[in-house]
């Protein structure tokens, strides 16, 4: 279980909630169509953590850890067995995505869903992995983010508005912000397992202030939601309270586990903008159909 890391799952409920939301708002919620864009993304965010685990620990990136349990680097489970934890994981998101597309029949999102996989599986998988390249943030944003928002929304309504684009950005950068705190903890072991991260290449003073402006950023976002649906969505901005925990950790100077609660302090930051912000679009669906 632990090799799963549920405490990463904010990450995959954030989006679905913005996501099922924004279709509320648009008068075309799908309780069986969300909970399947559900099971998809915390597939895939399970996924995404076992097959990290696998290509860490047989590249031997993994052997001097400070954060959470490695099963492969710690020598805890074979790393054949962490790999079909890894594809099982991905199948079952397949098997969700597979049926949505059958309810909507809209067959071109089993490109989305193949491309959802090969990044879930290439960030520190394959022979030149992206997350070693300091992409990681980059594909976190677009595949934890924009992605699962959008195509949550889009399922449901069948269209892509600016709404939901924008409501995406505030959910990909507390994602990313999630990545940029425990790269941050990692400079000194990746720097020495050649593991090219972002955190690595900007040093440490600019990955905390790179921290706060993603935090600052992402906080803002229902602002912006607020002017394109219902001007009180905006309260959802009031999460960034939670904030306040984290920046000062980070902008504290705190090294190595000293930054695990900033890191789980930014998962509750991303949890409750995305429950907050999608409730508060629900609602706002809700009064205006009333």
């Amino acid at each position: 279980m632990e090799g799963a890391r549920p405490r990463t799952l904010p990450a995959a409920i954030a989006p679905v909630s913005v996501g099922a939301g924004l279709a509320a708002w648009a008068h075309a919620f799908s309780l069986g169509l969300s909970l399947l864009a559900l099971v998809v993304a915390i597939a895939l965010q399970v996924g995404v953590n076992y097959a990290n685990d696998y290509s860490d620990g047989i590249k031997g990136t993994d052997e001097k850890r400070v954060g959470p349990v490695r099963l492969v680097g710690q020598g805890l489970a074979a790393p054949a067995a962490v790999r079909r934890a890894a594809l099982l994981s991905f199948l079952v998101a397949a098997v969700a995505g597979l049926a949505i597309v059958t309810i909507t029949g809209e067959w071109w999102l089993i490109l989305v869903g193949a491309a959802s996989i090969a990044a879930a599986w290439l960030y520190t998988g394959g022979p030149r992995p992206y997350g070693y390249a300091g992409l990681g943030e980059v594909f976190v944003f677009v595949f934890f983010g924009v992605v699962p928002v959008v195509f949550t929304a889009y399922v449901q309504t069948r269209q892509v508005a600016l709404v939901d684009v924008v409501a995406s950005i505030g959910v990909g950068l507390l994602a990313c912000a999630i990545l940029v705190t425990n790269n941050l903890r990692d400079i000194p072991s990746d720097t020495v397992a050649g593991k090219h991260t972002l955190a690595v290449r900007l040093g440490d003073r600019a990955t905390r202030r790179l921290y706060v402006a993603m935090v600052i950023v992402a906080t803002a976002v229902p602002v912006a939601v607020g002017l394109l649906t219902e001007p009180w969505v905006a309260a959802a901005t009031l999460t960034s309270l939670l904030a306040a925990g984290p920046v000062r950790v980070v902008l504290g100077g705190a090294l190595g586990p000293a930054l695990v609660p900033a890191l789980k302090q930014t998962g509750i930051l991303l949890l409750t903008h995305g429950l907050a912000l999608g409730g508060l679009l629900g609602l706002a669906g809700i009064l205006q159909a009333a």
